[in-house]
């Protein structure tokens, strides 16, 4: 029987997004006011979805409380009220977009949960936009 199960968080984080090979008129031509030199911020939600056979000895997928503890000390504990481009090291040389905040918090899930299971980001930047890693 498999079954999906899912964790939502929270976090608020700054960031800009700003390509350093590019001039300043062609960052503020595709970024936009995302390119503030001020930076600016979000109240994201993300929400991870894990895809397995339910254990017939506890009913689980997973422990929601492991998937709990993993999300804080992996997303929350480094990302919360933090600018992302200065204050995290997974973005020192990244841009933090949606798809590569997505792709990051994947990853970083990715080593702690067994390869038996699926597993799958989304991340809501504002309400109305969001990404998924993978994608279908």
């Amino acid at each position: 029987m498999r079954t999906s199960v899912y964790r939502k968080e929270h976090f608020n984080a700054a960031h800009r997004l700003h390509n350093p090979n590019w001039s300043d008129q062609k960052n503020q031509e595709v970024f936009g006011k995302c390119n503030n030199p001020h930076w600016h911020g979000h109240n994201y939600e993300v929400v991870v979805k894990i895809t397995g056979e339910i254990d017939p000895d506890t009913g689980f997928v997973v422990d929601m409380k492991d998937l709990s503890g993993i999300l804080n000390e992996e997303v929350i504990r480094k990302f919360d009220h933090k600018n992302l481009n200065l204050d995290t090291e997974e973005f020192k040389n990244l841009n933090p977009t949606a798809e590569n905040i997505a792709v990051v918090i994947y990853d970083k899930i990715r080593r702690r949960v067994d390869p038996k299971y699926d597993l799958k980001v989304t991340l809501y930047e504002t309400e109305r936009n969001y990404v998924e890693y993978p994608a279908e």
